[in-house]
């Protein structure tokens, strides 16, 4: 019998993305007979909203791009949006703020719970059955007044998932465990550390210490060693797997901190006391405690549940202090863990982790939460010092837990955190950028070896398109996830690696403390687990990214707010992206960005040159590039779109 190829379906899966527009995209995943991301027009949308995951239906191809409509939602991403309420005639109904959300929200008046037009408020959709008429909604919380600062933070939040309160049984829950306190029973087993030099490094307005660092010296014959401990607060010991507290935790996965405030993952009686690594209190910790030689080599390490004193609560800046000077709290010690922390970097990097450093900026507000002052924030050898500690930590615990040691090659169950090597279009593109702005460039086997991508940047240092370049490659990488299956973090330059030093606001690391505790025990975890775990990883992944996408919506919004002040006023600023419609222009202070469109740019009439990203004038051959200084002038700014429209000046 002759062989039959299988029939071609005009059927896919993907998930969908809908533009500002409300054109919608379907990315189809590995299948490449089909034309990239299919086009959706709003009419054949069916009541898909950005994020689903759909089932389409392929239109016949035509000379143009390929064209589909969703045929089936296989499962929602998001059914709750914040807006303002509106009324027309008797019909009320949400503007959402989600300019991907291309429908308004009908609220029948029984469905209001105290809502009046004009208030912002979070709805949730309880009925969409038919495209052809807007969905209906129901108000699950006020948040206030538009353009209220705790009206638009809790927003922002509530967008992507996160409710600023705690249920109220998880609250209870950990009242039990803050009234109980630390018991004699709880130091049994632990590694005593109290009286060892120990001590916190956090920023000036951290209200959690979820890390601190212990040292002592050892003389080794002639030589002298040192034995460093990284204390992390022991969150599994108060978090037990199936409590009300833990099922919290893992569907919230992270803390999340906009520009005014954090919203915990645990509860602050726990976050920000019990669980804190404060100075002058016995605290429970699980500690990855190293003898550490003068070049930085570790000679020994040890793990497990300890309890410490911290003696100092250093900030950033006070300890950086006791680094420069030597009649400073400390300045020995701090100045003999800055050296080995410099040494443990530039083994780093000679393995081929990547360099990548952004200006950050933090905000100044008043006491209605109106930026007044935005300022860079400062790295120092502290931050670094505190950074390379923990990331020797977790590259440890990683290992360990693997179950790939000396003696044993017997691979355990883990959550790692991964990050995969770019793909070979994405480096492509990137060489392409980088040879545009005149760098030399070269790809091996497709992807740019790690130690050209430093050498290019440390080249950087100072010049003005050393953001617009930093943020490139960032953009050309893989995203760091959770997952079970290790395959090494490649911007780190590490075959092991994993997170296990902040678990107070971040779930994973809870898991890795149990899991370590497990391998410490001898206990064996059960393979058909790697399910949950997985599970778990995924989960977490995803929470990671919209907390990430709510702190850079509450930044971008508080840039909006501060220039919103400032119509008229001139800056300085650097061109950070060139598109067809306009300049991306980043303000050289506040890193604030935004928009000269083209219409606007009236010496002239521009073109965009693709290849050499860039915009020339026609008459004049002014061309404007990446990293080109430039002066512009506050035209006027969009605080629903959180938009900002700069002329050049």
């Amino acid at each position: 019998m002759k062989h039959q190829p299988p029939k071609k379906t005009n059927r896919a899966q993907g998930i969908i993305s809908i533009s500002s527009k409300g054109t919608g995209y379907v990315a189809i995943g590995e299948d490449k007979s089909k034309l990239k991301d299919p086009e959706i027009d709003s009419k054949h949308l069916n009541t898909a909203l950005h994020g689903d995951t759909v089932e389409i239906i392929y239109h016949p191809k035509g000379r143009g791009r390929q064209t589909a409509e969703v045929s089936k939602i296989i499962s929602r991403a998001k059914m709750s949006f914040a807006g303002v309420l509106e009324q027309q005639d008797s019909m009320i109904f949400l503007k959402p703020d989600d300019t991907k959300m291309y429908t308004d929200i009908l609220i029948p008046k029984e469905n209001l719970n105290g809502a009046k037009t004009g208030q912002k408020v979070f709805v949730q959709i309880i009925s969409w059955k038919d495209a052809r008429k807007a969905p209906t909604g129901e108000v699950v919380k006020i948040l206030g007044n538009p353009g209220d600062n705790n009206a638009e933070m809790l927003s922002i939040a509530m967008e992507k998932g996160f409710d600023s309160e705690l249920p109220k049984k998880v609250e209870a829950e950990a009242r039990e465990i803050k009234v109980r306190g630390i018991k004699e029973t709880d130091y049994v087993d632990r590694r005593d550390f109290r009286k060892t030099l120990t001590f916190t490094i956090d920023p000036s307005d951290a209200k959690d210490f979820d890390d601190a660092l212990s040292f002592k010296e050892i003389k080794n014959g002639k030589d002298v060693e040192y034995e460093i401990g990284i204390h992390i607060a022991d969150v599994s010991y108060y978090v037990k797997v199936g409590s009300v507290l833990d099922k919290e935790a893992s569907e919230r996965g992270t803390s999340v901190y906009l520009v005014d405030r954090t919203i915990p993952m645990l509860p602050e009686i726990l976050s920000n006391d019990l669980c804190s690594l404060v100075p002058n209190k016995d605290r429970l910790t699980m500690s990855a405690v190293f003898i550490i030689d003068k070049n930085a080599k570790v000679k020994s390490e040890w793990f497990g549940r300890t309890v410490i004193h911290s003696q100092k609560r250093f900030t950033y800046e006070e300890a950086e202090e006791s680094i420069k000077n030597s009649k400073a709290p400390l300045h020995r010690e701090l100045s003999i863990l800055n050296d080995l922390a410099k040494k443990l970097t530039k083994e780093r990097f000679k393995e081929g982790a990547i360099s990548l450093e952004q200006e950050e900026v933090k905000f100044v507000l008043n006491m209605y939460g109106v930026p007044i002052d935005i300022i860079k924030k400062e790295r120092g050898n502290s931050n670094r010092l505190i950074e390379e500690f923990m990331l020797l930590a977790n590259k440890k615990v990683a290992k360990l837990i693997s179950g790939d040691t000396k003696t044993s090659k017997n691979k355990e169950i883990s959550i790692y955190r991964v990050h995969d090597l770019p793909t070979k279009e994405k480096m492509t593109d990137l060489a392409f950028f980088l040879r545009n702005l005149g760098y030399k460039i070269s790809l091996v086997d497709g992807v740019i070896p790690t130690h050209e991508i430093n050498r290019l940047l440390e080249s950087l240092a100072g010049k003005p398109e050393a953001d617009a370049v930093n943020r490139a490659v960032i953009k050309s990488m893989a995203k760091a996830i959770y997952s079970t299956k290790n395959i090494g973090h490649y911007g780190l330059a590490f075959p092991y690696y994993t997170h296990f030093t902040s678990p107070i606001r971040r779930y994973p690391d809870i898991i890795v403390h149990r899991l370590l505790q497990d391998f410490l025990s001898h206990k064996k975890i059960k393979k058909e687990n790697i399910y949950a775990y997985e599970k778990m990883a995924r989960i977490a992944s995803e929470q990671e990214k919209r907390a990430t996408d709510a702190e850079r919506s509450s930044i971008k919004y508080k840039q909006v707010e501060y220039m919103s002040k400032r119509a008229g006023e001139k800056f300085e600023g650097v061109i950070a992206g060139i598109t067809e419609w306009g300049l991306y222009v980043e303000e050289v202070e506040t890193k604030c960005e935004g928009l000269v469109r083209v219409r606007d740019m009236k010496d002239d009439f521009y073109v965009f040159n693709e290849k050499k990203l860039e915009l020339v004038g026609q008459k004049r051959k002014k061309r404007y590039r990446l990293g080109d200084r430039v002066k512009i002038k506050v035209r006027g700014v969009d605080l629903e779109r959180k938009t900002i429209d700069y002329v050049l000046v």
